[in-house]
């Protein structure tokens, strides 16, 4: 009988002795879950994942030192359009209509041709 228990403990000594970094490969594993998963929650979050669907439109504004770019994203193309601070003229056009901004903060618009309607 204390032959047995003899080989049991130098059994359990000489397993717990031959791999000693087994637990570090699992938690490694564990890590690895981890990180995709948190990928994952950030991509939806930020709906990123909009830009992987091809039948998306999308419009993002983004400031990159000091200076605005509109990044347009319709179907498959991608466009990256710098803002300055020029001003746009032309020699011909006609006004569209008015705007106003009531106590409540919504912004309702006036197309031109219901203005001379209501005058």
């Amino acid at each position: 009988m204390k032959y047995v228990k003899k080989s049991r403990q130098a059994t359990l000594l000489k397993s717990r002795h031959e791999e000693p970094l087994n637990g570090v490969a699992n938690l490694f594993d564990v890590s690895l879950v981890f990180i995709v998963a948190l990928l994952l929650t950030l991509m939806s979050t930020f709906q990123v994942l909009d830009f992987f669907n091809p039948d998306s439109e999308i419009t993002v504004m983004k400031k990159v030192k000091e200076q605005w770019q509109i990044i347009t994203k319709k179907g498959k193309d991608i466009k990256v359009k710098k803002v300055t601070n020029k001003r746009v003229g032309g020699d011909e056009g006609f006004k569209l209509g008015t705007a106003y901004q009531l106590k409540n903060g919504r912004i309702v618009y006036i197309p031109e041709e219901k203005i001379s309607e209501i005058d």
